[in-house]
């Protein structure tokens, strides 16, 4: 990748990139790269090609600014069939997010069918020309190929969506961190108005049968409720081969410029 990473090493310190910005504040950070270090470092520290990262939850309490941070990882649970792994985002001392991993041991399904919704019938995203507009791709943060529906107008929405930057300099990104970095984009995807966003998500869930054998995400709205300023909104992801997972979030009514 030829783009400048969300992240780079400054010993045991995590170091943001002016390209991490949020969309709320110049000063602080994009939820995703948060929720992206801290499933890398999850599956960096305690990941076994055994066990599959099934769901990740992370808690976004604090909008962190630029400032270099660290990443603590803490084993809960090391069973033989389940691990459970806590990961905080810390700056000066300050817990600005945690977050839950849980994997699950690799088997066989059981004997016997069930019922599953079938795979989405979106076009590959090579068949997809790229958006003119810039604001698109939310300015170069990453690459998306639209299928059906934008932010900002009514109805269904489908897009596809690959990741043009490295999260930590000179890292790999691993088909996790690809999907854990991106799965943020379920609250402004699912949660966007006619008006455009105005809610801010609190906390992302992740939750994966599979990693994605592909660069190419895609997402696809299956809901958005809200009341009384809270907002929920759910997203089903796919790879070019098929489902993968989901991605749920929960959001506030938010101002430019609020304080979460």
């Amino acid at each position: 990748m030829s783009n400048e990473p969300f992240f780079r090493r400054d010993g045991e310190l995590f170091q943001p990139t002016p390209v991490s910005r949020g969309p709320w504040s110049q000063t602080s950070l994009h939820g995703r790269v948060v929720i992206g270090l801290l499933g890398r470092e999850i599956e960096r520290r305690h990941g076994d090609p055994d066990y599959l990262p099934s769901r990740l939850t992370v808690d976004m309490y604090r909008l962190p600014d630029l400032s270099a941070a660290e990443v603590v990882t803490r084993v809960v649970r090391d069973g033989r069939r389940i691990k459970v792994i806590d990961a905080e985002y810390i700056v000066g001392g300050r817990s600005m997010a945690r977050a839950t991993c849980q994997l699950l041991r690799r088997t066989q399904n059981p004997d016997g069918k069930v019922w599953s919704p079938p795979p989405w019938d979106a076009p590959p995203p090579e068949a997809i020309p790229a958006p003119t507009d810039p604001r698109g791709s939310l300015g170069g943060m990453w690459a998306v190929r639209p299928v059906s529906g934008a932010m900002g107008t009514l109805g269904a929405r489908r897009l596809w969506m690959s990741e043009v930057r490295e999260l930590v300099g000179g890292d790999t990104l691993t088909p996790f961190a690809q999907v854990a970095v991106g799965c943020d984009f379920a609250s402004p995807f699912a949660n966007a108005g006619e008006n455009g966003l105005a809610y801010i998500n609190s906390d992302v869930t992740l939750y994966l049968h599979r990693l994605p054998a592909t660069k190419w995400v895609g997402y696809e709205v299956v809901n958005h409720q809200a009341t009384d300023g809270i907002a929920i909104g759910e997203c089903l992801l796919h790879d070019e081969s098929g489902p993968i997972g989901s991605a749920t979030v929960t959001a506030l009514a938010q101002a430019r410029g609020m304080s979460a």
